[in-house]
């Protein structure tokens, strides 16, 4: 394969993963307004639409292992291609914990509120933007950017953390409000992990611009 067209499959990869990412991010926002308005027609076309992330991880994965095995690769070309399919693995993950949070909002559709939606509409809105920002590190090769991210992920926990704490007090203060509790804590783990998933594309980042997996994303020269 003459060099010029194997560059055009790669950047092929990275736009796969740019559509990929806007996906998932789509997936997110529609996610959480169904659970903020309570809108189990809108959950469900996040659910319905779960389908496109996974076939989309798919087809990428097919083309990955084709550059692969059509030439050999030199070192930077090859960690990006690699780096590829597993940043389409987390994508594909994100995409699963927005379908579960589509599939609590239809679980407690009829349940009240034990506490106002606040936190994790915040939440989320910095996992969607840890997001954007890993995947724009990743295609474009910063890892300044990268490292941001992981930056960035400790606002999410602690978030998660105060939300936990906040619904266990209102568990043990009234056990009838376990079960709308727990499925708000469900909520905040989806959006938790969402948020370590972009780190974990951040990671893929540094490696894929320098060649190093950072072993903490705290530390860095950049």
């Amino acid at each position: 394969m003459p060099r010029e067209e194997f560059q055009k499959q790669i950047k092929g990869a990275l736009d796969s993963v740019l559509e990929m990412s806007s996906h998932v991010d789509r997936a997110l926002d529609r996610a959480m307004q169904s659970l903020i308005e309570r809108d189990v027609a809108l959950a469900q076309t996040v659910i319905d639409g779960d389908s496109v992330i996974d076939e989309l991880n798919y087809e990428t994965q097919d083309e990955v292992l084709k550059l692969l095995a059509q030439q050999a690769p030199l070192a930077t070309d090859l960690r990006v291609i690699v780096s590829v399919s597993s940043v389409m693995i987390d994508l594909e993950r994100m995409g699963d914990h927005a379908e579960g949070i589509a599939r609590i909002t239809i679980t407690m559709q009829d349940e009240p509120l034990v506490k106002p939606l606040i936190d994790l509409p915040i939440m989320a809105s910095k996992a969607r933007d840890m997001l954007r920002d890993a995947v724009e590190a990743f295609v474009d090769a910063d890892p300044a950017k990268a490292y941001a991210v992981n930056a960035a992920d400790d606002a999410v926990d602690a978030i998660y953390d105060r939300v936990y704490e906040e619904l266990i007090g209102i568990m043990v203060a009234d056990p009838q409000t376990i079960l709308p509790s727990t499925h708000l804590q469900w909520v905040s783990h989806n959006i938790e992990r969402i948020a370590d998933r972009a780190t974990n594309i951040a990671e893929r980042a540094v490696y894929s611009a320098t060649g190093v997996y950072p072993r903490d994303m705290n530390v860095s020269n950049y």
